[in-house]
């Protein structure tokens, strides 16, 4: 498998999972492993910090990004993508924020991180290292690069639902791909919405699928609709694979549930330290939304009075 992509097999490479469900990790990593490569659950990470994280792993060259919720459809489509994304110096290849597969609005520079392969060994030629990278990509303004990024945006915009290319708070993760986006070249991938009105179906350049994203994992058990929709895509998934659902003993979802307690009681402190920063955020947000409502009424009130 590995020979036949040589430059993806002299890297050295991990999936990462941001991982909140013990549950649905295992179900989406029964999907990647037998590409052979380490499988890493993050938990208890920040919606930006675990891109840190793998920058920080000094022992990856190569990191394929997969959410819990996500579930791989053709691990050799993946793979053959991860060679095409270093063949063609890529830094990042994933799905832009409002395309029209994703159920949301947002920045289409910014590739939602429900699936990304990163290069991380050319990242790392920008990155300061943890703390002063950090602190880089968390002061970087977009607003100072927007007209450059709009030129360097690889992707058929007439393909965008609702593009809001002002957008800059609407997630934590925002600016690491702003920065990203500046500094390296970002491969847009094609996708459309699944039949269940909701979720995602990635594709690859070559048109192979490459996963099925479901969105709403936080909802898994809490809330029945979007708990059968979730199980239904892991099953379709499964059985175009032509491999069997993991079935789980009694034991092992006591365990589940014993994990989500205990990343739920490290969460919500978490949740709590970040308040002034989302605070400042919505300030920030509300004081642009005013400026830009603002200097039009100002305008029309100037013309009127010359003329």
């Amino acid at each position: 498998m590995k020979s036949e992509r040589p430059l993806l097999s002299a890297r050295r490479v991990k999936f990462y999972t941001r991982s909140f469900s013990l549950e649905l990790y295992e179900q989406a990593k029964h999907l990647f492993e037998g590409a052979g490569y380490p499988c890493v659950r993050l938990t208890d990470q920040t919606a930006d910090g675990y891109f840190f994280t793998m920058l920080a792993d000094t022992d990856c060259d190569v990191a394929i990004n997969v959410d819990e919720d996500a579930y791989i459809e053709d691990l050799e489509a993946v793979l053959d993508l991860a060679e095409f994304v270093l063949q063609q110096g890529y830094a990042n290849a994933g799905c832009p924020d409002c395309a029209p597969g994703c159920p949301r609005g947002g920045n289409p520079i910014v590739t939602n991180p429900f699936f990304n392969i990163f290069d991380l060994q050319q990242i790392r030629t920008k990155w300061k290292g943890r703390r002063e990278g950090e602190r880089e990509v968390r002061r970087f303004r977009y607003d100072d690069v927007k007209k450059q990024l709009r030129e360097k945006f690889e992707y058929d915009e007439s393909l965008i639902v609702r593009p809001h290319f002002d957008s800059i708070y609407d997630e934590p993760y925002y600016n690491f791909f702003f920065w990203l986006a500046y500094h390296f070249r970002t491969l847009y991938l094609p996708n459309v919405k699944h039949s269940d009105g909701l979720s995602t179906v990635l594709y690859s350049v070559d048109g192979r699928c490459l996963c099925k994203h479901s969105w709403m994992s936080r909802f898994y058990h809490q809330r029945s609709d979007q708990t059968s929709r979730i199980d239904a895509l892991i099953d379709e998934v499964c059985e175009s694979r032509g491999m069997k659902r993991l079935q789980f003993s009694t034991a092992q979802i006591l365990h589940f549930r014993l994990d989500h307690l205990l990343r739920f009681a490290i969460r919500v402190p978490q949740r709590i330290a970040n308040w002034p920063r989302k605070w400042k955020k919505w300030y920030d947000r509300y004081k642009r939304k005013t400026t830009i409502a603002v200097i039009p009424f100002i305008s029309i009130n100037i013309f009127i009075f010359l003329k």
